[in-house]
């Protein structure tokens, strides 16, 4: 670890008490061309272990560049970046790091079955027994396991990208809106099935979202994040009881909720707050 990740880590533990997302002075500049392009800039945000975060924000603001910098896919250009205070290296060396992403990018010619089992194939880790088949009932695949990924539909396809992200049994959960390009009524089916999912499995989580509604159902806390170079404008902590179902989107609480995101995301006069 280089002397200036220590003296961060060590300014982090001193000055916060988060146990779950810590970002201390996050920033990351991307060169394109003969041009730097600013995506994060002293990003800050604490959340406790265990809590669902959800980051919310117009598009390229960042959050997906967040969540690759915790999943160690990107290295920030200042800053540190920690889950349950331990760096993307330390999560993904002890198996503690379960990803899934918009595209479930499976193996095309392996079936459910192998799909799940391929994270505890490339660590190396024995699978115990039943494992895989507890996860496959777990996301409700029941009769498809020997099914190939073209067999699957889209909402399919991503339980069995949940899965294969909860294989490793991880303590860190990164979902990159796993469910962004599916139709609104199978997103929803979805949403309640991974609350369920998660309330199983608890994990630290971090999801990333477009959707208002979405970060208001299944998250404790949501993150609001300025236009680029992307920053935390707001932390709105999500006081509404678990379990949640469908039912409580009619609620005036849910309402609040969703009328406080959307003017910090969009202000009064409908515009995206801070946008040039």
């Amino acid at each position: 670890m280089s002397s200036t990740t220590a003296e961060l880590r060590v300014e982090l533990s001193s000055t916060a008490p988060s146990t779950g997302v810590s970002l201390l002075g996050l920033s990351k500049t991307f060169s394109i061309g003969r041009r730097s392009v600013t995506a994060l800039a002293d990003t800050e945000l604490r959340t406790e272990q265990g809590e669902f975060l959800a980051l919310l924000g117009p598009s390229g603001c960042g959050k997906s560049t967040i969540l690759r910098i915790l999943a160690g896919l990107e290295t920030p250009t200042t800053g540190l970046a920690l889950v349950d205070r331990q760096t993307p290296a330390e999560l993904r060396r002890l198996h503690q790091l379960g990803i899934a992403f918009q595209d479930s990018a499976l193996l095309p010619w392996r079936s459910v079955i192998a799909n799940i089992r391929l994270p505890l194939e490339v660590a190396g880790v024995r699978e115990d027994p039943g494992q895989i088949a507890d996860l496959i009932k777990l996301v409700g695949l029941e009769g498809f396991e020997r099914a190939r990924p073209d067999q699957l539909s889209g909402g399919m396809r991503q339980r069995v990208s949940i899965a294969r992200a909860l294989v490793v049994k991880p303590s860190v959960l990164l979902l990159d809106e796993p469910f962004g390009a599916l139709d609104e009524m199978t997103r929803q089916r979805l949403n309640g099935e991974l609350l369920r999912i998660w309330t199983e499995k608890p994990a630290t989580t971090l999801m990333v979202t477009h959707g208002i509604a979405e970060a208001i159902f299944l998250a404790d806390t949501v993150a609001v994040m300025s236009p680029r170079p992307g920053r935390i404008v707001e932390v709105v902590p999500i006081d509404l009881p678990r379990p949640r179902t469908v039912d409580i989107m009619r609620t005036p609480e849910f309402h609040a909720y969703h009328d406080q995101l959307s003017e910090l995301l969009f202000g009064r006069g409908g515009a995206v707050a801070g946008a040039e």
